[in-house]
């Protein structure tokens, strides 16, 4: 499909944005400097931070009782490689003195509040530049919106950190949805890792790009201490990881010029950084003992997939991917972890076949049909095993046989069965220019209004060329099946005309080939990777998935939830929807 716009709106917009989006100066640069400044930068010699930690609980002699805390949002000058100058980047934190990137882990406890004021403290200015031309929180008086939304949290509506509930700093400006100061999160889900981030309406990738990324994990003591898992700071490590690009000054790059100029002036389809950043360092060392360790990753870019593996004979035994453990331990030489997506693997550095190991990277960038990996962005850290050669204290630590059973995601006859088709949209010269869910944008009226309590079959039916990170606000789900759309040129040339599954029988395209989900995935998830050229069945739960318990609190409410690509620039230009859970 085509898309055109009158020429006079074509030049007002590219007015507004070349006098609005004034950024720190940078003049124009090359993607063959931009690798240059990466490749300049000595691998493994910053060893890997420890995220600072924020208790969401406040401990007490008869027990963990909720806990109030404030965190803000702020610019400041961070270090991402020894021999490269300080970059300014958005940061969350107590303070702007303990700011840092990533954000400080919140460890919660199941069934224990926690009670967080999100404050922005940011500038009058975007420190990257915006595109006005894709729906976009615009303040009329200055200021860089922000939203905070809890990835993979189950909570009320008004604490989602809606797209349209930003505000600007102190709250001088605040969007549509916007409702309050203070979200609740009360932890009623069971034990697994999430993350927050911003979620501001068309700025999600630059606010993320800018450092507003950190982790969330909510634990379970009663459960977890009979699995025995490596613990404590030193071996129960959080791994963030994120591709960024630099100038040579040490700002962060971010294009100042669309793939498709005289429609979206900024926009491009996809960001991919020259530089692997893990824990705000780019490539670094962490030295470790002859033993186990625990290593919970995040992967927080803005479109890159990671194939992640470690060379000298060590492979990762999985206990848990998104919000959830799996069922038993699953041992791979490789995982694949889409954007917004999270690993928790047990790595035994006792095994391995040398001193060192790295972890690599072998994803093709867009995934899974672009470029081949180069040698700056396959490599993404260094293990130094056992460097001082002293003892080694012995080892508690155990990988348990099995983990956590939850409730089955079987489909049946009797559930409300949806078709969630996703589409590209490309200007005369072939490039992208948007991106939908069943045709409609983000304002279009509401179409998906599941029952809370209920469990739904959504068939997510992928017509582009790329694969897409679906992430689902509030719920838990997984993916079942996936299988091949075959005459996928007929099929979608029907669905360009008639944008209806049924009516272009979908169900007589949907008998090629089947993938099978790796079994690391097979798990109630927050984010589900829909293969091009297939109908993925994914079974979504509206309730708890532990024991089918109905949401402690009203779902119903306004401003309902949003579900998306989680490739950040295919979000930010209405690859995303809204959904409103009815009684």
């Amino acid at each position: 499909m085509k898309l055109k716009i009158p020429r006079w709106v074509v030049f007002l917009v590219v007015l507004f944005y070349s006098i609005s989006n004034v950024v720190v100066a940078t003049a124009p640069v090359t993607e063959a400097t931009l690798k240059q400044v990466a490749a300049s930068l000595q691998m493994y010699v910053d060893e890997l931070p420890i995220l600072p930690k924020l208790l969401g609980y406040t401990p007490c002699l008869g027990g963990p009782k909720p806990a109030t805390l404030t965190i803000g949002m702020y610019q400041k000058f961070w270090k991402f490689h020894r021999d490269l100058p300080a970059t300014r980047i958005f940061a969350y934190g107590t303070s702007a003195s303990k700011a840092t990137v990533p954000g400080p882990v919140i460890e919660a406890i199941k069934d224990v509040a926690t009670y967080v004021t999100w404050e922005n403290h940011l500038p009058q200015r975007h420190i990257l530049p915006w595109d006005p031309t894709i729906a976009t929180a615009i303040p009329k008086h200055g200021g860089v919106p922000t939203v905070v939304h809890l990835h993979g949290g189950i909570h009320a509506p008004q604490m989602d950190g809606h797209a349209m509930a930003w505000f600007t700093a102190g709250f001088g400006e605040k969007g549509p949805t916007w409702s309050q100061k203070t979200y609740l999160y009360p932890n009623v889900q069971h034990a697994g890792n999430l993350w927050y981030h911003d979620h501001a309406l068309g700025l999600t990738r630059l606010n993320l790009l800018a450092g507003l990324v950190a982790p969330y994990v909510i634990t379970d003591p009663g459960l977890e201490s009979k699995f025995n898992l490596p613990s404590g700071p030193e071996f129960d490590r959080h791994l963030m990881i994120f591709d960024r690009s630099f100038y040579k000054d040490g700002s962060l790059f971010l294009n100042r010029t669309g793939i498709n100029p005289t429609i979206h002036p900024q926009w491009q389809p996809e960001y991919f950084g020259d530089a692997i950043i893990v824990n705000g360092k780019a490539w670094p060392y962490l030295q470790v003992q002859p033993r186990k360790y625990r290593f919970r990753i995040i992967n927080a870019s803005n479109a890159r997939y990671f194939r992640f593996t470690l060379t000298n004979g060590l492979s990762f035994t999985v206990v848990g991917s998104d919000t959830s453990y799996l069922p038993s331990p699953v041992t791979s030489s490789s995982i694949t972890v889409a954007p917004a997506e999270i690993m928790d693997v047990v790595v035994d550095f006792s095994i391995a076949k040398a001193s060192e190991s790295e972890l690599r990277n072998d994803a093709p960038y867009p995934y899974p049909n672009g470029n081949p990996v180069d040698q700056l962005n396959s490599k993404i850290m260094k293990f130094i095993i056992n460097p001082a050669g002293g003892p080694t204290p012995a080892e508690k630590s155990q990988i348990p046989p099995t983990l956590k059973t939850y409730a089955a995601a079987t489909p049946t006859a009797a559930m409300i069965r949806r078709y969630i088709v996703m589409y590209e949209y490309q200007s005369a010269t072939g490039n992208p220019t948007h991106l939908y869910i069943n045709g409609k944008r983000l304002t279009d009226p509401v179409t998906e209004t599941p029952k809370s309590g209920s469990t739904e079959v959504w068939e997510v039916i992928n017509l582009t060329n790329d694969n897409h990170p679906l992430h689902i606000h509030l719920a838990e789900f997984q993916a079942v099946k996936i299988q091949q759309l075959v005459d996928l040129p007929g099929f979608t040339s029907c669905m360009q005309a008639k944008n209806d599954a049924v009516a272009c029988n979908v169900a007589s395209h949907a008998t090629g080939a089947l993938i099978d989900v790796p079994a690391y995935e097979k798990t109630w998830k927050n984010v589900v990777k829909i293969q091009p050229g297939y109908q993925t069945t994914v079974v979504v739960k509206f309730n708890l998935v532990e024991n089918d318990a109905p949401y402690p609190f009203d779902a119903t409410g306004s401003p309902g939830f949003l579900y998306h690509c989680h490739i950040l620039d295919h979000e930010d230009n209405e690859m995303i929807r809204p959904f409103k859970l009815v009684n």
